[in-house]
């Protein structure tokens, strides 16, 4: 293999993603995170010329995501809320959105609390929210197994102690009681599959994407279950789809006439979290 620099190197993959209609950004990406580098050690390293096991290793990495797979599953790493998380294609990959969710939950001012996190994936929130909180006790569920050996995996490596379990919605979780339950459930309708990305719908865990009743159903099923789950002045946060705050809310209201019910906008201006406080 010809001798190349890094420089060199970052320009040719810029060019490639180009030529496959990807986003170019992801060659400083790919190159950054293969290396365990910062920007500024990048800068430092453009004229020295590239091994040639770093190189072979940077193009099978780059014709993967030219292909369409997402960088973080090519990786097997991704960043959330200044740590890097494992991923697998068992989970969502992370991402900022949920990073605005998390800081919500932050804001509560009790220092000890019980919290379950529905629908843990890849565990960046439960584990997050435990690292940040160690008094915390949370507990993390998901119904499928291997998601929840990837987020032990991530728990033990950033060392967070959350308890897991295995199972649909509050199933194994039956008898206990949280101050919180946090969740980014499946909340994509089916109808949107025309205008999403295609490597979304090829590589990430559809049961962890789409949900009946318009992407509604789980809020309706949180909606009728809550009550035999959180603590008599718990709280409920989750996640929703942009065009979803109206719907979700009036769900929430019709179920619990007396509780706070808020609708939070994402940095993007889009409706994205729900509050409920009972």
């Amino acid at each position: 293999m010809a001798k190349v620099t890094y420089f060199q190197l970052l320009k040719r993959a810029q060019e490639q993603l180009r030529s496959a209609n990807r986003d170019e950004s992801v060659a400083q990406y790919l190159l950054l995170e293969g290396q365990n580098w910062r920007y500024t050690e990048l800068i430092q390293h453009y004229r020295e010329p590239v091994p040639v096991a770093v190189q072979e290793r940077y193009r099978e990495t780059l014709e993967r995501v030219c292909a369409g797979e997402p960088a973080q599953y090519v990786l097997g790493h991704a960043p959330f809320y200044g740590r890097e998380f494992h991923v697998t294609p068992a989970t969502l990959i992370p991402r900022q959105e949920t990073e605005e969710l998390v800081a919500w939950v932050l804001t509560v001012p009790t220092p000890t609390l019980s919290l379950l996190d529905v629908g843990t994936g890849s565990g960046a929130i439960a584990v997050t929210l435990k690292a940040e909180r160690p008094r915390w006790q949370v507990t993390a569920s998901d119904i499928s197994e291997a998601a929840v050996q990837v987020a032990q995996t991530n728990a033990r490596a950033l060392e967070a102690p959350v308890t897991f379990v295995t199972g649909d919605l509050f199933a194994p979780v039956a008898g206990e009681r949280f101050d919180i339950v946090v969740s980014n459930p499946p909340y994509i309708d089916r109808e949107e599959l025309a205008v999403m990305d295609e490597s979304v719908k090829k590589y990430e865990p559809q049961q962890a994407l789409f949900a009946d009743d318009h992407g509604l159903d789980f809020y309706r099923r949180f909606a009728a279950e809550l009550p035999t789950v959180l603590t008599k002045h718990g709280r409920f946060f989750a996640e929703i789809g942009y065009r979803q705050g109206s719907a979700v809310q009036e769900i929430f209201e019709r179920a619990f006439p007396q509780a706070t019910v808020t609708i939070r906008q994402d940095i993007n201006g889009h409706d994205r979290m729900v509050c409920v406080q009972l």
